[in-house]
């Protein structure tokens, strides 16, 4: 593969201005991924594998040396920063490898926990077969996703409704064998089901092994309160995606961008408060998304052919709440005239800086 067709080959976020960048780094990169290099101060917080997305995809385009690739390897790599663990795809593995994961894991005072999609078709002889490898790594959760951003992926509502049919079936036939290996599965809001349609789906599946991954900004995209947001999931939490976010008004909505923790509007300290509180053995892990800014366009017709039951004083508050909190649009991230290496170490770096913040100013 050239250089032209690995640039192309990462697509989302590099931009064309990147084909005449200088040639990818190889053994000699300028990242540094030693996992054998010294452990800095140790943090209790958690990475989620999408917080090196643009690693990953470089990587599968030829990038070296890999590291998020493998999931011990990334593990180890984590650790090497001070993180307390990695939330990835374990994926389907042998027994020697397992071992040696779960060793790693308790010898370094870690965790780690799986990561799987449920939208799709589910094969639930596939689908245990990955939970026993999970159980067996020692992984204390699975986050489970089943979708999206609604408002881009359906025209229809008809065929939200479909996807969730579907994804909630999947749900229904995979809580048996999680409830077999006690391990909980974690859905996560992923810009998909509003708060309503969550918990009455849970409390339908009613299973202790069946709950939340939450995720502390996606659901802002749907109108929903962050703080509401916490409050209604945290009593069936089992993990949860710690994230910081800016906002900025633009003529169909506004953008949604997450940012280096400390540097955005979420209250993270009374956010962590709380869920600790009511969830103590609960792991967050950052998913800090190195990335351009979302658009939620929620003033557009399009936004709503999914939605029926949102009432409109969600619109207006959110509005008001942006307007309130708006950065502007000049100091939101902006990724795309930056060359992959230095793309990738700005990935690393502000994953690093929200370890410093969760040490620092959260006590994880």
């Amino acid at each position: 593969m050239n250089r032209r067709e690995m640039l192309l080959s990462i697509g989302g976020g590099i931009a064309a201005s990147m084909l005449s960048a200088p040639a990818w780094a190889s053994e000699e990169s300028t990242i540094s991924f030693d996992p054998a290099q010294e452990v800095p101060k140790k943090t209790k917080l958690g990475i989620d594998d999408f917080s090196y997305n643009i690693r990953s995809r470089a990587e599968k385009a030829g990038y070296t040396p890999k590291v998020t690739q493998d999931p011990l390897t990334f593990l180890k790599y984590c650790h090497s920063i001070g993180a307390g663990g990695l939330q990835c795809a374990i994926g389907r593995r042998d027994e020697a490898y397992l071992r040696e994961l779960r060793a790693y894991v308790e010898e370094n005072d870690l965790f780690i926990e799986d990561s799987v999609g449920l939208g799709g078709k589910v094969d639930t002889e596939r689908f245990n077969a990955g939970v026993r490898s999970a159980k067996a790594a020692g992984a204390r959760a699975i986050r489970g996703y089943c979708g999206g951003r609604r408002y881009e992926q359906f025209d229809k509502r008809q065929q939200f409704d479909e996807f969730a049919e579907r994804s909630w079936n999947n749900i229904e036939s995979v809580a048996p064998i999680v409830e077999k290996y006690k391990i909980p599965l974690a859905i996560e809001n992923h810009k998909d089901w509003l708060i309503p349609h969550m918990l009455k789906m849970l409390k339908k599946i009613d299973s202790e092994y069946v709950g939340v991954c939450i995720d502390t900004n996606n659901s802002f995209a749907l109108l929903e309160d962050p703080m509401d947001l916490v409050q209604a999931y945290t009593p069936w939490a089992h993990c949860v995606h710690l994230k910081d976010m800016a906002v900025c008004e633009y003529e169909d909505g506004f953008l949604l961008a997450d940012v280096v923790f400390g540097e955005g509007m979420l209250n993270l300290p009374k956010i962590v408060d709380i869920i600790r509180k009511a969830r103590p053995g609960i792991k967050f892990s950052a998913e800090m998304s190195t990335r351009n800014p979302l658009k939620v366009p929620c003033l557009g017709e399009k936004y709503w052919a999914t939605f029926g039951d949102v009432p409109g004083v969600n619109l207006a508050r959110t509005m008001r709440y942006v307007r309130a909190h708006a950065s502007s649009k000049d100091t939101l991230p902006n990724i795309d005239n930056l060359l992959v290496d230095e793309q990738v170490k700005l990935e690393d770096e502000n994953v690093k800086k929200c370890l410093h913040y969760a040490a620092e100013h959260l006590n994880l």
